[in-house]
């Protein structure tokens, strides 16, 4: 049995007698209205919130679309049917621009109304499910979601919404890893005008040159080895929405070239395919890297880095604003409190010492995750700070020294080695300690298994068979 709201709107007395009954029994809450002012008065005056609105589409006092489009903007979402004795093509064409569901002309044969009905109300039931959606989120990710009572913060959340209230086109975010970067993108999208379309986000740096076109791309049947269907890229599925590209620093330069012509063509070609598909996307991209620089040494397009940076925000590291750890660290408690049914209230004073003299190289990432550790080891309402685990880098004894001595990495920067050379030096001595435990070395690095997997390819390094 359907429990939604219908309205009816027919000046037919039999005909919309005949339709009230008909979907009562079959469990509908219907109200009918016999004009275009009454039914205006129960939509906008009694407050009915019709799931459906099933509707003649000419009546005495007016035209049915002319209601629909003065009612929609006012109304919770609901799908509208239309029935007419004489269809006109004008009319048609209307009802599908105003986005109404169906446009069915009369007689129409009960059976085949109950099914456009049915699934009429499935839609919009799951628009409504949706839409509450996107409500929950915007409420969540506010621009008040990014905590803190420093300057630094305060100056970033006061960007952001202003950001929220105009239609950008694209941004850049800077700072370190682990700062929030993820965060203010879904506070950007769900805080502003396109948070009722996707959100897709890609990290750059996870993926092999190849991968990383399609993925953005898409792909045709057969473009390539492997290619057995049609794959819509991230960009098409962002359409009308929002595309988070996170380190794209680490974008190959042939690949910079193709985004910065799909931003500015607003258009984008399938790999394999001959024509073009039209695109509407916000692009937010990131990177923990300063892409000026990069820019500037040639190893990032200038020409996609000043269109990307319409708007640059660069968040603060955490050992910068240590004052905001009074915030956000009740926060983190009160939210691993309520995901592990622990009830930590209290944080002693040297604990409190403790994280504050810590430097937080891995910034809020990094502190959820000692919180969320303490947390969960708690017995009790105290914060327990034996499972802090921090390791500050002062006041520390010769044998913490020559322990820490195993987890540095010693580079020359007296020009002997390039970029390339450093990073395969980093990936093959990371390898060597943790005896090539691609995992551990991975974790060890701050990356992913993925992304270290495609930088032993992209050197050569070797590594033992296991």
């Amino acid at each position: 049995m359907n429990t939604g709201c219908l309205l009816v709107i027919e000046d037919e007395p039999l005909l919309g007698a005949e339709i009230s009954r008909h979907y009562r029994k079959g469990g509908w809450e219907v109200e009918w209205a016999t004009s275009i002012e009454q039914a205006k008065k129960l939509l906008l005056r009694e407050g009915f919130d019709p799931l459906l609105v099933l509707s003649d589409m000419n009546l005495p006092d007016g035209n049915a679309l002319d209601l629909m489009e003065a009612v929609r903007l006012n109304q919770a979402y609901a799908e509208w049917i239309f029935l007419t004795g004489y269809g006109s093509v004008p009319d048609s064409v209307r009802a599908l621009r105003l986005g109404a569901y169906d446009f069915l002309e009369k007689p129409c044969d009960l059976e085949r109304l109950d099914m456009v009905v049915a699934s009429a109300g499935r839609s919009a039931s799951a628009q409504r499910r949706l839409i509450e959606h996107a409500q929950q989120r915007h409420k969540r990710y506010s621009p008040q979601a990014f905590v803190g009572r420093s300057m630094a913060a305060q100056n970033v959340r006061s960007l952001l919404e202003r950001l929220t209230q105009v239609p950008f086109s694209a941004l850049v975010i800077g700072g370190e890893t682990g700062t929030g970067k993820g965060l203010v993108t879904r506070i950007l999208h769900y805080a502003g005008s396109r948070s009722q379309n996707p959100l897709i986000e890609l990290n750059c740096a996870a993926l092999p040159r190849e991968l990383l076109e399609s993925e953005l791309f898409g792909h045709e049947a057969g473009a390539f080895t492997g290619a057995t269907g049609r794959h819509r890229g991230l960009i098409e599925q962002a359409d009308s929405g929002t595309l988070f590209l996170d380190e794209i620093g680490e974008m190959p330069l042939d690949l910079q070239a193709k985004l910065l012509k799909a931003i500015e063509d607003r258009k984008i070609r399938r790999l394999g395919s001959e024509r073009e598909i039209s695109v509407d996307v916000q692009i937010v991209a990131a990177s923990n890297r300063d892409l000026e620089k990069m820019s500037r040494d040639g190893e990032f397009r200038s020409d996609l880095y000043h269109r990307l940076s319409v708007f640059r925000l660069t968040l603060p590291p955490l050992r910068e604003i240590k004052e905001d750890l009074e915030q956000l660290i009740p926060l983190l408690v009160a939210e691993f409190n309520a995901k592990s049914g622990k009830q930590v209230r209290h944080i002693g004073e040297d604990v409190w010492a403790e994280l504050r003299r810590h430097d937080w190289p891995g910034n809020v990432r990094e502190l959820r995750n000692v919180v969320e550790r303490c947390v969960l080891f708690s017995d009790g309402p105290n914060f327990p700070g034996q499972w802090l685990q921090l390791h500050s880098h002062k006041n520390r004894s010769p044998e913490q020294s020559e322990d820490d001595a195993r987890d540095v990495i010693s580079i020359p920067l007296d020009g002997s080695m390039n970029l390339d050379d450093m990073d395969r030096h980093i990936i093959e001595s990371t390898l060597e300690r943790t005896r090539h435990n691609t995992v551990a070395a991975a974790r060890a690095l701050g990356t992913s298994r993925e992304t270290l997997r495609y930088r032993i390819r992209k050197y050569g390094i070797k590594t033992p068979n296991r």
